[in-house]
């Protein structure tokens, strides 16, 4: 359940790069509890907008409201500081690592040992044990090399990560891109278990049907401009398919699909 007032609000949020119109005049509320999935082809807008909400980039026009007053994010940094996290394609993960150390880096936690502090492996890999445990993922080894995970248990990696360290809005870029279907379905269920935690999700993809089963929210992206925004009981997924590719061109391509074919060397009509 989603409290009245947005954690974030975005509202007319443009970005131009000299005459270049990333973004243009787009509206975004983002509320606690729910996972808010931002749609849209290449080109959309997606990125531009995910800057814009990180802390990358400022906009160029328009606010933002975090739990309803007025913010400007002007580095990743800051924007951490308001419990805004963004786990992007490349995951931000350390192949060569561990587990644990990827799940810290360089927050690990220390023990004194006389004068010092030192590394405290033992509850670095407990902790990481347990939060990803949170999330649905058993880890055996936290030693094991995050290199020989999956694409879908990297990502978890990324999603405890981000919760254990206080994210209250998490940011997945395309987290099932490249993915097969059953790392697909394992993603899904963790960003579910991050919602179920409270958390906000924003979960930004190319494909309304990874989107469809784990969205409360749909925002629709168009060449740098709001297509629409759904409530999942205000829309179903063949709708939303069809809004994201423009439906009257979905019909069109089934239109040409199935023209007969023309006979070779000749121009389709029948012999006279």
């Amino acid at each position: 359940m989603n409290d009245a007032t947005p954690l974030l609000d975005g509202r007319g949020l443009s970005k131009h790069y000299g005459t270049v119109r990333a973004l243009w005049d787009v509206d975004l509320s983002v509320y606690r509890g729910q996972v808010t999935c931002v749609l849209g082809d290449n080109g959309a807008g997606k990125s531009t907008l995910i800057k814009i909400l990180s802390g990358v980039e400022e906009p160029s026009a328009g606010e933002l409201l975090i739990d309803g007053r007025p913010t400007r994010l002007r580095s990743p940094r800051e924007a951490r500081t308001h419990g805004i996290a963004a786990a992007h394609q490349n995951l931000a993960t350390m192949p060569l690592m561990s587990i644990w150390r990827n799940f810290f880096l360089g927050c690990e936690p220390t023990r004194p040992v006389g004068p010092f502090r030192v590394l405290d492996v033992r509850a670095g890999r407990r902790i990481a044990r347990e939060e990803m445990l949170k999330i649905g993922l058993e880890i055996r080894d936290p030693e094991q090399v995050v290199g020989t995970l999956s694409g879908g248990e990297r990502q978890a990696v990324a999603i405890a990560r981000a919760l254990y360290f206080g994210a209250r809005l998490l940011i997945l870029d395309e987290p099932t891109s490249a993915l097969g279907v059953k790392q697909t379905a394992n993603v899904l269920r963790f960003v579910s278990a991050a919602r179920d935690r409270g958390a906000a999700v924003i979960f930004v993809t190319h494909n309304p049907y990874h989107a469809y089963p784990v969205g409360d929210r749909f925002v629709i992206l168009n060449r740098g401009r709001l297509a629409g925004t759904w409530e999942r009981d205000g829309i179903d997924q063949q709708e939303l398919t069809a809004s994201m590719a423009g439906g009257h061109e979905l019909d069109e391509l089934a239109r040409e699909l199935r023209k007969p074919p023309v006979a070779a060397g000749g121009s389709g009509a029948d012999p006279p």
